[in-house]
Parts: structure tokens; sequence; C-alpha cells
């Protein structure tokens, strides 16, 4: 806390006090001066003209002092290159000291100085250090290359860095291969080129090097046991096996990275029991990460929304932890609601009925809107929660809340679509709530209900023809489905009333839009219904049928 102080100075002339202090013989007031410099770099002051007298600091034994300078130079290379080029003979220097830190310290610096005359200073430095006595220099230098190949590629393929990563990957020391495995991870991300072929031998050294290094580590490894390709089924058994204890880790991270490896190989194993052993194992893991913050939520239950896609039966027995919180952040909330339906199954549809009920008279819109559609989702899925789904849905609209009723008009549209000729009675509970529609979603999907069942409703031409007054302000979604929906209502009760509709549609969809997909929908259903009305009707219901297929879940 102390170190505050050097935050605050705004004296003038504080560049010429600094340039001579920074010339002292004195180190301590030498030590003082290029903190005053790194603070205000910190904060945003130009001391681009300190730096040859900075660099200058270099050569000293404080390591303190040399951490200090070499923060400055990864600062003000880039902007400076010509006087960085008087820091290499310290670098190269630095890289041979007995002491390791420094050791490292001059090799990961050369290589966060993103300039190209002094890349080329770095390989010989960087040869010494990856074959370095000390494991901590050989780890640094491992991310390195991986810092020069983003720089200049042609040089680390020249200088054969690539293999001497891959011949880390053999190294004694866990952190040394957890970081040369990142290095060619990253490398391989960037030039898009297959630079890491695990084998059977660099696997073994993998599994042994999990249990030793530290957590990020151990995800780096994890992560790249899943592109591993097994050779059969007792190979798969063996890395499970290893990787089982990862998912008790008290770190997110490799919890998730534990669980896709153990998934990537269920994929490979022909053992039934020990796939059902498996999946008993990682539900209690998955289910624990939904005890730490928001942010750690949020990612857990995407991967897990991935998750249940692929095996359901995983956490098919613990659908109430995915219940929302009063206190949960709306993104969470969300990506639970998806959870649930994926989950939904007819063993805890009435539970997971009643939770969505709650949440469809919530205060947050988006959210209701979204569990409104979940209700009638678990409809389209489960057919035999089917007419349950329909009794909530019919209670949601005696609330009149408007947004609730048009999303519940949306969703039976759905279902109808799904269940054909089954749900019909309910009609007429829609058909009462008419004039609370004017969303276009809504509207359109009550004129499809209209349309499709017109020969069920007595009144359907009166209650087309509400829509009908204001066709040519609706937007085109609504301006179609009221001209398949008119001709469907034409071609089952042909009266002298419906006739007039017909042709005050057809006219106003051909002459007055500027709509081509409406314009050509009305010229198709003229002449279909000038040539054959009988074929009309078989063409239109088939229409009313398409995208059955997109309701189901």
């Amino acid at each position: 806390m102390a170190d505050g102080k050097y935050f605050s100075t705004t004296k003038k002339g504080e560049i010429h006090e600094l340039k001579e202090e920074l010339a002292s013989l004195d180190r301590p007031k030498k030590k003082e001066a290029v903190k005053k410099v790194i603070a205000a770099m910190t904060v945003g002051k130009d001391v681009s003209m300190l730096f040859p007298h900075v660099v200058n600091c270099m050569q000293t034994e404080d390591l303190e002092l040399k951490k200090l300078v070499y923060l400055y130079l990864i600062n003000y290379a880039k902007t400076q290159p010509d006087l960085a080029i008087m820091a290499v003979n310290t670098f190269v220097k630095d890289s041979q000291e007995p002491n390791p830190l420094i050791r490292a310290l001059a090799v990961r610096t050369m290589g966060c100085i993103r300039v190209d005359k002094i890349t080329e200073y770095l390989c010989d430095p960087l040869q010494r250090c990856l074959k370095d006595d000390d494991p901590y220099v050989r780890k640094t230098a491992a991310v390195c290359v991986a810092k020069l190949f983003d720089i200049n590629p042609e040089l680390v393929e020249d200088r054969g860095f690539l293999d001497m990563l891959r011949d880390m990957l053999s190294d004694a020391n866990p952190m040394v291969v957890a970081n040369a495995l990142a290095a060619l991870q990253e490398i391989q991300e960037i030039s898009g080129k297959e630079v890491l072929q695990i084998t059977s031998h660099t696997l073994f050294k993998l599994l042994a090097a999990l249990n030793e290094c530290t957590e990020w580590g151990q995800v780096f490894i994890l992560d790249s046991l899943i592109n591993y390709q097994v050779q059969d089924s007792k190979d798969a058994e063996k890395i499970v096996e290893r990787v089982l204890p990862r998912l008790q880790h008290v770190n997110s991270a490799v919890v998730l990275s534990a669980a896709k490896v153990v998934l990537r190989m269920m994929e490979e194993v022909r053992n039934d029991e020990l796939i059902k052993v498996w999946t008993r194992k990682m539900a209690p893991p998955l289910v624990t990460l939904l005890s730490a913050e928001p942010e750690v939520q949020y990612v857990a239950l995407r991967n897990i929304n991935l998750i249940v896609q692929r095996w359901p039966q995983i956490l098919a027995h613990e659908v109430k932890v995915f219940f929302c919180k009063y206190n949960d952040p709306i993104y969470v909330k969300m990506e639970k609601l998806e959870i649930m339906i994926k989950l939904a199954s007819e063993k805890n549809i009435d539970q997971v009925l009643l939770e969505f009920k709650e949440y469809a008279q919530e205060i947050d819109v988006d959210f209701v809107r979204k569990a409104v559609r979940a209700i009638g989702r678990c409809a389209v899925s489960l057919e035999k929660a089917a007419q349950r789904c329909i009794s909530v849905l019919l209670e949601l609209i005696q609330t009149k809340v408007n947004y609730v009723v048009q999303e519940a008009v949306i969703v039976i549209k759905d279902i109808f679509r799904r269940y054909p000729n089954q749900y019909e009675s309910i009609i007429a509970q829609l058909c009462e709530n008419l004039e609370s529609l004017d969303e276009p979603e809504a509207k359109a999907s009550m004129i499809w209900i209209i349309g499709e069942y017109a020969e069920r409703i007595d009144n359907a031409d009166e209650l087309l023809e509400t829509f009908l007054e204001t066709f040519p302000e609706e937007t085109s979604m609504v301006q179609l489905q009221l001209l398949t929906a008119t001709v469907k209502l034409f071609l089952k009760k042909p009266t002298d009333s419906v006739q007039r509709m017909i042709q005050l549609v057809l006219s106003c969809a051909t002459n007055e839009t500027d709509n081509p997909d409406l314009r050509d929908r009305a010229y198709v259903y003229w002449r279909l219904l000038s040539t054959d009305p009988e074929v009309s009707l078989l063409v239109i219901n088939r229409q009313s049928r398409q995208g059955l297929a997109d309701t189901r879940v």
C-alpha cells in the first residue's frame, strides 16, 4: 500500500527530476525513480522520452529493479524499436545468469517485446532456455515459443522450436509438460495446421503429469485428450479411469474439461454397465457447479445444455436443481429454462409445469414470454403431457395479461399443428381474446387457427373480417396468413359474404402491395380457385401442415 504515493505526483519539471534520479549512483534512489516512471506510465502519462535512461538501469543485480525496467521495456519497445536494440545485449547476458529467475525473466521479456529486430536475437537464448537444467526456465521458454510463432512463424519452424516443444511433452516436470502442451495448442490454433499429434506414448506422459501439475495445466492436458484417437474400448476405459477423479476438483474449469473427456470417451466404450456407472458419477460434480457465482453458473449451464442434448440420462433425476431462484440473474434463468425443457419427462412434467406457470407470472417480460413458450415446447415434445400443458396455458390466458395471452396463442397454434383435430374445444376461449392481440406473430397465429378450423367456428367470417379491416397496414407475416386463412374459409364455407371477402383480399394482395411474396401467393391462389376448387383445398391444406416438423422438439 506504501507504493500508492507514486501515483499522486503532479509536479512540473518532473521529467527532468526523474532523468537526474535515474542517472544517480545511489541504488535506492534509482529504484525509487524507476517506480515513479512505472507509476506515471500506468496512469497513462507519456514517459517514452526516458527510454535510454531507463534502459541504462538494466545493468543491475537487483531483481526487483530489473523487473521494473523490463516492464517499462515491454510497454515502450514497439514505439522505440531502435532504442530497444540497446537492451539486447543485456537480455542475452541475463539469459545466461546463474539465477534461474533472471534467466526466465529475460527470455519472457524478449518474447513479450513484439519487435522484429529483437526476435532475431531471441532464438539463441530461447534454444538454451528450452534445454535449461531448471524446470522454471524451461516452462517459461515453452510459452515464449508460442509468442515468437505469433510474430514470426517461419523462424520458429526453421529453427526447430516445434520439435523441441514436442520433445518437452516427455519432460520429467509436469509443469513443463503442461506449458509445452499449451504452447503447441496455441500454435495449432494460430496456424490452422496440425502440429500436435498425441500418440499412445505421449498419452501416457500426459496422464502421468495430470495429477501433479497446477489446475490450469490440468485444463490444457484434459482439453488435448479430447482429440486423442483411441485404439479400442479398453483404451478409452483406461483414460476415463485416470480422468474421473478430476471431476471432484475445486476448479470449475477442470471439472468441465474432465466432463468433456469422459463424454468423448463414452462414445467409444461398448460396455453399457460401465457407461451407467460413469453417468451416475458425472451428475453430482455438474450439479455442484450451480452453487458457484452467477458467471461460472452461466458457463456451466451452457455446457450442461449441450451435455443433456446427447446424454439426458446424466441429469434426468436432477431437474429440481435447475429451478430458478428469485435472485438469479436473467441470463442464468434463461439457460435454466432451456435445460428444464430438455429434461422434462412424463415423470416430472407436473413439477416442471408448476414452475413454468409460476415463472409466467413474474415481472420480467422476456422471461415470462420464454416460460410460456417453454410450456408449449413441452406439449409438443411430450404427447401424453399435452393436455396438462394446454390446461396451464388456458389458466394463463384467464389472467388477461396482454403479453402472456399473446404468447399463449402462439404456442397453442404450434400444439394444434402438432396434434391436429385433438384440442379444438379450446378455440372458443381463444376467440374471446381477439381484441387483445396486437403483435404480428400472435395475430398470425390466431388467424391460422381461424382458417384451419373455419368449419367448426360459427362466426369465422366475422372474426376474419375484423382483421381484414386493417389489411393494408399489417405486417407481411399477418397479410400472408390472412390471405391463406380467407381462401381456406371460402373453400370450406363458400357463402356470399365470404365470396366478397376473398375478392377483396385477392384484389388488395395483387394490386395494392409491394410485397412480391404476398402478390405471387395471391396470384397462385386466384388461378387455383379459378380452375379447380377441390385441388385448391388439397394444396392449401397441405401448405397449412408445412413446418409441422419444425414445431417438434
